[in-house]
Order: C-alpha cells, then structure tokens, then sequence
C-alpha cells in the first residue's frame, strides 16, 4: 500500500499533532510545577537561612530579646531571654502565648509583684504589651529586678528587650546609703553649670550653710581660689581624685580639703560626686613636722638636714656667678661644765639664749644652724676675702664674752669657731663642713676661746689620724698589741706590790707608737671598748702566774661604761685566768664618776662586792674629787704624777700631797704616789707617810717575761 493515497490520512494527522500540542503543555506544566517547587523550596531554604542569620544576630546580643506576634505568641527569643526567665524556660515554645507562660509563672509565685492580684496583673501586663508606655521594671521571685522596654512591628507584633539591672538597683542602694548618712560631707553637682544637685547631712553641718541654701548654689560659691580650674572637672574628673583644694565655709574660714571625685548619672543629668574631707587639721600637723624635719626641736634654728640645702642653694649660685660664702663651725667651751654643775634643764636654756643672740647678731640672709649638743653652724654670704669672716668672728667671740643668766645663775661661755671658705676651700657640701670642722678642731686645741680658717696641712692631720685608726683595727685583728707592766713599790719594804697593766703598740712600721698618741683616737672611734678587753684578759691572764698577794692593776675608759656588760667582762676574764678578784685592781679617773648616772654608781659597786679592788687615778686634777671619796669607798687613790715631780722644792705640791696621805689615813685608803723619778722624791714621800710609789725610780714598764724575772729575783732576796 505504500505510495497508495487514503482518504483518511489527513485525519489521522491532525490527531497526531494535538497529541503533541497536549504533550507540550503537559510538560510545559510540569516544567512550571518543579519550577515554582524549586522556587518554593529557595524561597523556604532563604527563610531557613534569614532565620539562622537573625537568631545567630539575636544570641550574641548582652540583652535578652524576644519576638511575638499580634496575638502575643512566641516566634523566636535568644538565650539571654531564656537565662532571665530561666524559672518558666521550659514553656517558651514557638506559637505559645505569653499570657499563659505568664500565668503559670504567677502560679508558681515567679513574680511577687502578682501577689493577691494575680489576674488583674496579668491582665495589665498583657495590656502593656500592645500598647507601650516606655521602660519599667519588674521584680521576680528570686530577687532580681528587670528592665523590660518593648516596641509594637509594622505587623502588629511585639520586640521586646530585657536588661538584668539587678546589680545597678544594689549600686544605687548602696550609693544612697552610703551618700546620706555618710559621716564625709559629700555633694553632687552636675557637670553642665556646676550646679549643686544634692548634699548629705554631713556637708550640711560641716559647711554650716543650711541644705536649700547650698541647693541653691553653684561650687564656684564654695570652692576658694581660681573658680577657672572647675571648667576642667568634666573631662579630668577621675584623675582630680585625691586634689587639695581650699572651701568656704558659712562663716568665712577657710579650710583645706582633700577632695574626690567619681562621675554618675544624676536624675538623668551628667555629674560627679564630691567627697570633701577636711585636712585643714592634717595640714598643720604636716606643716608642723615638715618645719621639725628642717629645724632644731629646742632652739628652733635651722638643722643639718636644711643647713645642707641652704649650702647647696649657696653652691649652685656659686657656679653661675655668685659670690663666695664662708662655713663657720662653732662649738662652746666648757658647755660640759654647765650641765655637770648646774643640770640639763639649764644647760637647754643656755642653747636658748644663745640662739637667739645669734639671730639678732646675725642679718636675717644668714643661716645659723644648730648641729647637735652645744654644736652649731653660720653661713655667711657675700664673702669676697678672709677679712670679711674675721670681723664677724671676732664680733661673735665678743658676744659669747657676755654673761648668762641662767635661772638666778651668772654664767659665762666662750666658744671656738672654725672657718671653711667657698670655693678656695671646697665646692661641695661635705668638703666645706669637713673642713670648717678640721678648723674648729685645731682652735679648741689651740686654747679655746678663738678661730682659725681652714689649712691644707690639716687635711694632711686628719688623713694621718685616718690612718692611725685603721692601723689600729688591723693590729687588733693581728695581735699586734703587747701589754708591758709598771709595778708598783711598797715604800718601807721596796718590794713589788703591785704592777700596773699599760699597753704598748710596736708598730711593724713606725716602731713604738706611744700610747699619749693612739689612746685619744682609740676613745674617739670606740676602739678603746676592744683594746681595754684586750689589756683586761692579758693582764688576768699574766698575773695568774705572779706569786699569790702580787695585784695587777688595770685602767678602765669612761666608755668601757657605757655598753652595760663591763661587770660580766670582769667576772668573764677572771674566771677565764682562773684569778682571784681580790687580786685585780681596776682604776678609774674623776672624769667618769662627772657621769652621776645610775649605771656608773651600780656597776662600781657590784665590782666591790665582787672583791675588786677600786683605785681613784690621777687624783687632785679633777672638779670634786672630795666629794667623790664621799660618794664611794675607794681601796686606794693615786697622787698625780704633776704633785710629786720635784717634790722637794714645790711647796705648793707638799701641801697638797700632806693633805692627801692624811686623807687617806683618816678614810683607811691606800696611798699611792706616781711619778716618782729620784731620790729626793723618794725621801720626801717616806717622811709624809705615803707607803706605796710608782715610776721610772724603781722601773719602767716591762713585758712578762722581765716581770717574771723581777718576781723571781724578788722571791730569792725574801728567801736569802
């Protein structure tokens, strides 16, 4: 059939072809079906997507958010939301409505503010969700307090925002607490105008204003100075904490305070508290010890410490032209006198008196100083040449001439002065006083009552000196020292009694040093403690070895008094000997008993009472040595060596040692006289009655090893 025409052909094609029209539009429809699927399914996926987005914005914000719709359901709130109402978290579920999680929570008793009214609460909430009157505030259960501040959408729903201001409620509590009945007068003024905003009681009294007047004012009204200087409280507040400043008060004083600041909100205004505490009383005080720090608690002159500054203001002026200035070191003479004889009380009276010459001598430019004891110090400026120095010298040597009265008593001083001049003489502190102090040295050795300008052979001297100590030091470490012994004769008998422990120094340089020259700087630095425990066990130590009834005698420094531990030293060295106490001599000077203090007196006595024997040496060149003999039952006193030279024709020094040996007669007191260096001076001894002499007669003083060979020979004579 192929090639064959059919009628019914055409047809058939038509029906073909709508089958393929009705093919397209169904896949055509189908095609528009996945698309909108596909569209419906981006649509949801950027839903999805938005939603994640505003949750993960929502979740990282500090405040709790929540949003509802216009019928008050739950479509979405962030963590936050749920920690705040974390007692009712488990029924915030989406399309739950606020209403009933809040009427559970009131149930529960969450929300104390519901209680006895519960549902005219909860109907006043629900109520405030739709239509919003600004911020408020609710309390739950737990004692916490929330700010809620929520806002209506465009449709119709709610975003609401909660703040936990439960730690700012406790701040503005405390603030209140503390502001009110706080005992610092405390105000707030804000920032813009400095106008006062509030005052406690305390500011009320202590500024004694009255609470509406100081409402009324501004701080400029009661802060005293530079009103200009609050302009900068606003921007530096936190760092004027702790400023001094100056207040009014109502009836006019002024007075000091330490004020600071801390800024705040004040009933919606920009301000700072002030805490003003009234220093006016601390000031004084610091004024006061900032004025003992620089000055002299008795005579109220300057002190070292500010005569020190005043020199270094003098310095510096000096290195930019200035003119010279002279440093004058003064010390009294005889100033120990005044306070043996008539006390301490008025020995301050004289340092007084004294000052105050000194400031009416002296222009007001000068500074007088005092240094300590009867030590004092001028700068006098405007020194071209030593003439313009010894002038004032000389017009102060004439005023220390002038008697003091001193209670009743007519006293006379002199003083010594030494000069130190700037620059010839140093330009630094410690030079110059250094310097005017070697000055002084050499005037009160001079004969006192004089001055003398600075020398450079004195630094020599000193350096000399320096040397002499530290040489001392050394041989004290090294057993340098040798103790030698002097004996002392029984007059009748010529036999040894006694011997007299002297130490000598063979200097591995300098040969023997005598003692005239070490011993004074022994005693100036304190050495002598060391070198007279030395002698002390040496000599106790030696004469363990001498035939029982040979004493050895020792001399004892002032100083060796003054540490509290002598009696223990004694007891210490004899026992260490193993010497009996009856046997050990110490002697003493009139120079110590000057003392009259308590520990001198004890100390004597408890030695005596150990069996030591007490000797007075040097007697009759002291102040009082009858009046000593009193005070103390001496063994024995020994007559100056300055009363027995030349014995036989000084009848002046027959007097005195006839006086002497009758003295000791009557007291029951040994006699002993020093110095004895010929035979007339033995004779004449003999005829007055003195049994006991000491000198270069019978022998000088010898190491051991020599006495040993006297005693030996003294034992063989006694035998023969």
């Amino acid at each position: 059939m192929s090639g064959r025409y059919h009628p019914s052909g055409s047809k058939a094609a038509n029906t073909l072809a709508g089958v393929a029209a009705w093919l397209r539009q169904c896949l055509a429809t189908r095609r528009n079906a996945e698309r909108a699927e596909a569209e419906t399914a981006i649509a949801v996926e950027n839903a999805r997507l938005a939603h994640a987005r505003l949750r993960a914005a929502i979740d990282i914000l500090p405040e709790g958010v929540v949003f509802l719709d216009s019928e008050g359901r739950y479509i979405l709130w962030n963590q936050q939301y749920a920690d705040i109402y974390k007692r009712s978290a488990d029924l915030f579920q989406p399309g739950v409505k606020l209403e009933d999680t809040l009427r559970v929570g009131v149930a529960r008793g969450d929300y104390p503010e519901a209680l006895g009214r519960e549902e005219t609460w909860i109907r006043e909430r629900v109520e405030r969700l739709y239509n919003p009157t600004g911020r408020h505030e609710q309390l739950l259960s737990d004692g916490r307090t929330i700010l809620i501040e929520e806002r209506l959408t465009g449709d119709g729903g709610v975003i609401g925002l909660r703040v936990d201001i439960t730690e700012m409620k406790k701040r503005e509590a405390s603030f209140r607490l503390l502001f009110d009945g706080n005992p610092v007068p405390m105000f707030v003024y804000a920032l813009d105008g400095f106008r006062i905003l509030a005052v406690n009681d305390a500011a009320v009294k202590h500024y004694g204003y009255g609470r509406e007047a100081m409402l009324a004012m501004k701080l400029g009204a009661i802060h005293s100075g530079d009103c200009q200087a609050l302009d900068t409280i606003d921007k530096t507040a936190e760092d004027s904490a702790g400023r001094t400043w100056q207040h009014r008060k109502a009836c006019g004083s002024i007075i000091d305070v330490a004020i600071f600041f801390s800024q705040l909100t004040y009933e919606g205004q920009s301000a700072a508290l002030i805490a003003a505490v009234d220093i006016t009383a601390r000031k004084r005080a610091e004024a006061r010890i900032a004025f003992m720090a620089h000055h002299d608690a008795l005579t109220s002159l300057p002190n070292r410490v500010l005569l020190r500054l005043r020199m270094e203001e003098m310095l510096a002026g000096l290195r930019h032209g200035g003119s010279g200035f002279a440093v004058i070191c003064l010390d009294l003479d005889n100033f120990k006198w005044v306070n043996d004889t008539l006390g301490h009380s008025l020995g301050d009276t004289l340092l007084q008196q004294l000052g105050e010459r000194l400031r009416r001598e002296l222009p007001e430019r000068e500074t007088i100083a005092r240094l300590g004891g009867d030590e004092f110090a001028i700068l006098q400026s405007h020194v071209e040449t030593p003439g313009d120095v010894s002038e004032l010298m000389t017009r102060l040597l004439s005023l220390f001439g002038e008697p003091f009265d001193l209670d009743g008593h007519t006293v006379t001083v002199g003083a010594s002065m030494g000069v130190a001049l700037a620059p010839d003489d140093g330009c630094d502190t410690d030079r110059l006083l250094k310097n005017a102090d070697m000055a002084l040295y050499r005037a009160k050795a001079e004969g006192k009552g004089a001055f003398c300008f600075f020398e450079q052979d004195m630094d020599a001297r000193v350096q000399s000196r320096r040397r002499l100590e530290i040489d001392m030091r050394t041989a004290l470490q090294a057993g340098g020292f040798e103790v030698h012994y002097q004996p002392l004769v029984g007059l009748d008998s010529g036999e040894f009694r006694a011997f007299e422990a002297l130490i000598r120094w063979p200097h591995p340089e300098r040969g023997m040093i005598s003692p005239a020259e070490f011993i004074p700087v022994a005693e100036e630095t304190g050495l002598i403690s060391q070198l007279g425990l030395f002698v002390l066990r040496r000599a106790c130590a030696d004469a363990a070895r001498w035939p029982d009834g040979v004493n050895v005698a020792v001399n004892l420094s002032p100083i060796q008094f003054k540490n509290g531990v002598l009696l223990q030293t004694v007891r210490d060295a004899l026992t260490e000997a193993g010497l009996s106490p009856t046997r050990l001599e110490l002697e003493i000077t009139e120079t110590l008993l000057l003392d009259k203090s308590e520990l001198v007196s004890s100390t004597l006595h408890a030695l005596r009472a150990l069996g030591v024997r007490i000797s007075m040496d040097d007697f009759g060149t002291g102040y009082s040595s009858l009046s000593y003999l009193r005070s103390f039952p001496f063994d024995k006193i020994k007559i100056d060596r300055s009363f027995v030279h030349d014995i036989s024709a000084n009848a002046d020094s027959q007097a005195i040692v006839r006086a002497i040996v009758s003295l000791g007669e009557s007291l029951g007191i040994k006699i002993t006289a020093e110095g004895v260096e010929t035979e007339t001076d033995l004779a004449y001894l003999k005829a007055e009655g003195c049994t006991e002499g000491q000198g270069f007669l019978f022998s000088k003083a010898l190491p051991q090893r020599e006495i040993l060979a006297l005693l030996a020979e003294q034992k063989t004579r006694r035998a023969a």
